[in-house]
């Protein structure tokens, strides 16, 4: 008897647990493709205008290596030639102070909007202007600090800085108290158990555990700003010549000389607008790699 039920066993087909072909199986197919279509249709446009970049600026940039990023702008747009080098350290002048004037003043905002202020009826009234700010044109903002800065004291580099920071300034507050928000509340309590107080609460628990997070939002806001030319043409102005000094005399920047160089006719200078295309391009890589260098140093770290 046992012989034969073990045979009959044996002889039972397994159970079928392939999937069957029914109404969400489809849909789930579905979703899939479009999301496949939806990444292709992303990265589809990024990558034509990384291969446009870099096909026609990086002959014209490395060409003579390194009179491109050393020399000076030529006066004559149809005369053929380097020089990006004024354009260069004025990027790095305008993004630098804005940078410095921007991101500890958002990242005090939004510490002051998330630990203190909160459901304040100052507190809402200041995100509310924040995000009305980050919906402003930059070409306002340029005419905002053309009428408050430049008519006052002239085309200077820190002219555009204000006009960065006050566009970098509600991203950063927003990326910061974001970040804020998503460090775990029982951090703080434990350091409140300690006898540690608010601020110091704040200064070595809070803000160490969001810095990551907070370096992002303010890459991005660097990287948003790098690339703004409206503001620094009422602000900055357009020299040809290398000029240090942050508060005296017009100074350009990269995006300047893209679009005075692009919208030339003589294709000299539309050549060298692609090169400060790609100088751009890998300015702002360079300064995200090693933002992110120093963020990962410092989470190991910890």
């Amino acid at each position: 008897m046992i012989e034969l039920t073990e045979v009959a066993a044996s002889t039972t087909p397994p159970p079928d647990l392939s999937a069957k072909r029914s109404w969400r199986s489809f849909k789930s197919g579905a979703m899939t493709v479009l999301m496949i279509a939806s990444v292709l249709a992303v990265a589809l446009p990024l990558v034509a205008v990384v291969y446009a970049v870099f096909g026609r600026g990086f002959a014209v940039a490395f060409r003579d290596f390194p009179d491109f990023f050393i020399k000076e702008i030529p006066m004559v747009a149809r005369r053929a030639g380097p020089g990006m080098g004024p354009a260069i350290l004025g990027t790095l002048l305008t993004s630098g102070a804005a940078t410095l004037i921007a991101v500890p003043l958002g990242v005090l905002g939004a510490v002051y909007l998330h630990e203190y202020g909160v459901k304040s009826r100052f507190s809402r009234l200041v995100r509310f202007m924040a995000t009305v700010m980050t919906g402003v044109p930059s070409i306002v903002m340029g005419l905002f600090i053309y009428v408050l800065w430049t008519l006052h004291f002239g085309y200077s580099a820190f002219g555009g800085a204000l006009a960065l920071a006050c566009l970098m300034l509600p991203v950063v507050i927003g990326a910061t108290e974001q970040m804020l928000m998503l460090v775990p509340h029982h951090l703080r309590e434990a350091s409140y158990a300690l006898g540690t107080s608010k601020s110091r609460t704040i200064l070595t628990v809070v803000l160490p555990a969001a810095l990551p997070g907070i370096v992002s939002g303010s890459l991005l806001a660097v990287a948003r700003a790098a690339g703004e030319t409206a503001p620094l043409l009422f602000a900055v102005g357009a020299a040809s010549e290398y000029n240090p000094h942050l508060f005296t005399e017009a100074n350009t920047a990269l995006s300047i000389q893209i679009f005075g160089n692009a919208t030339s006719s003589f294709v000299a200078a539309q050549d060298r607008a692609w090169g400060a295309a790609l100088t751009l391009v890998l300015l702002t890589f360079v300064i995200t790699l090693v933002a992110r260098v120093f963020t990962a140093r410092i989470a190991r770290r910890r």
